[in-house]
C-alpha cells in the first residue's frame, strides 16, 4: 500500500512539469517545420524567408481574432477562400486540378509538385501566394506594393513588413516569450482595473491595467515587437506603442520619459527597457503629477478590419509567473 502510495504521489509531481516539456517540444516542432517550409519556398521563388513567415503568421493570428474565417490546422496559417482558389467561375469549388484551377484563373497552385493545387496542402499554399508576389517582384518595394494590392490597407501592410524585420533581426520562429512590464524585483503593486470608469476629458472606460511603482521604475517591452508609436498623448502622457507578431499592441502610457534612442520603427524584444514609471499625462505636453506614479498598460488586438481593447491582466499574471520560474 505504502509503495502504491508513493507511485501516486511521484506522478502527481511529476505529471505537469512533464506536459510543460513536452507542449514545448512540440512547439519547437512545428517551428523547425515552419521554417523548412518557409525556406524550401524561398528557393524556388526567391522570395526572402521573413516575408513567407510575416505574412503567414499575420493571416494566423487574423483567423484566430475572427469567427467568421475558419481556424488555421495545417502548418500554414494563409486562407484561400474555395472559390478564389478553384477561380470564380469553375463550376467545382473544391476542384484541386492544378491546369484546370490555371485555366479558370483561380489562385490555386501546385507546390510540392504531385499535380493537385490542394487547400489542405501547406506548400502548395504558400507557393500560392508566393506566386501572386513574384508577379510584383522579390525586393521589399515590389513586395509592399503587391501586400497593398492584395489586402487594400494600409495598416495590415505595415504590420507585415514589421513582422518580417523581426524575423529577419532574430533569424527565427520561436519568438513567444514574454516579460513583466517592470522589473519583478521592483516594489510594484497591481489589480484588475480594465472597464474600470474614468472621468477626465468625458466618461470612458479604462482600457488597461496600472501598474503602481516608485517613480523611474524601469519600463521594459513584453514581446518581441516593433516601435508603432512613441509621443505625447493628453490623456496618457508620454507613451509607447508596440505591436507584436500576434497583431496584438502593447500600450505603455504615464512615463517618465524614453530609453535612449528609442525610436519608431525599432525592433524590441521582451524585457528591453523602452523607458521609466511616471505620472505624465491628463494635459498639455509635459503635464505631471496629477496622480501617483504608475504604467498605464493596454492591449490591443488588430484583426485585419478593426482593432479594440481586451483585458491585460491574464497575461500580466501569467507572464509574472513565467518569469518568475525562469529566474529560480
Amino acid at each position: 500500500m505504502r509503495y502504491l502510495l508513493a507511485f501516486i504521489i511521484l506522478s502527481l509531481l511529476f505529471t505537469f512539469p512533464l506536459d510543460k516539456v513536452m507542449a514545448k517540444e512540440e512547439q519547437e516542432n512545428i517551428h523547425e517545420k515552419r521554417m523548412e517550409l518557409y525556406q524550401r519556398v524561398e528557393m524556388v521563388t526567391h522570395i526572402p524567408w521573413y516575408y513567407l513567415a510575416a505574412i503567414d503568421q499575420y493571416e494566423r493570428s487574423v483567423r484566430k481574432a475572427r469567427t467568421d474565417l475558419p481556424d488555421p490546422e495545417g502548418l500554414s496559417g494563409i486562407y484561400f477562400p474555395p472559390e478564389e482558389w478553384a477561380g470564380l467561375l469553375n463550376p467545382n469549388p473544391n476542384d484541386t486540378n492544378a491546369k484546370r484551377i490555371q485555366f479558370f484563373n483561380g489562385r490555386g497552385f501546385d507546390g510540392n509538385g504531385d499535380g493537385k493545387a490542394e487547400l489542405t496542402n501547406d506548400e502548395d499554399v504558400l507557393h500560392a501566394f508566393a506566386q501572386y508576389l513574384l508577379a510584383y517582384g522579390t525586393d521589399h518595394d515590389n513586395i509592399k506594393i503587391g501586400l497593398w494590392d492584395y489586402y487594400k490597407r494600409d495598416k495590415t501592410v505595415g504590420i507585415i513588413m514589421d513582422k518580417a524585420k523581426i524575423y529577419k533581426k532574430f533569424n527565427k520562429l520561436d519568438l513567444d516569450s514574454h516579460a513583466f512590464p517592470v522589473p519583478l524585483r521592483s516594489n510594484h503593486s497591481y489589480k484588475n482595473t480594465w472597464g474600470d470608469a474614468r472621468g477626465w476629458g468625458g466618461r470612458r472606460i479604462h482600457e488597461g491595467t496600472d501598474i503602481f511603482a516608485n517613480y523611474g521604475v524601469p519600463v521594459r517591452a513584453t514581446a518581441y515587437g516593433v516601435v508603432e508609436m512613441k509621443g505625447w498623448n493628453r490623456y496618457g502622457g508620454w507613451r509607447v506603442g508596440i505591436r507584436d507578431l500576434n497583431n496584438t499592441y502593447h500600450y505603455f502610457a504615464h512615463l517618465s520619459g524614453f530609453a535612449k534612442d528609442l525610436k519608431i520603427g525599432q525592433v524590441v524584444e521582451p524585457g528591453q527597457v523602452i523607458g521609466g514609471v511616471g505620472s505624465s499625462g491628463y494635459g498639455p505636453p509635459g503635464t505631471s503629477g496629477k496622480f501617483p506614479p504608475h504604467l498605464h498598460y493596454g492591449m490591443y488586438k488588430d484583426n485585419g478590419r478593426t482593432e479594440w481593447s481586451f483585458d491585460p491582466y491574464p497575461h500580466l499574471r501569467l507572464w509574472s509567473k513565467e518569469e518568475r520560474a525562469r529566474i529560480k
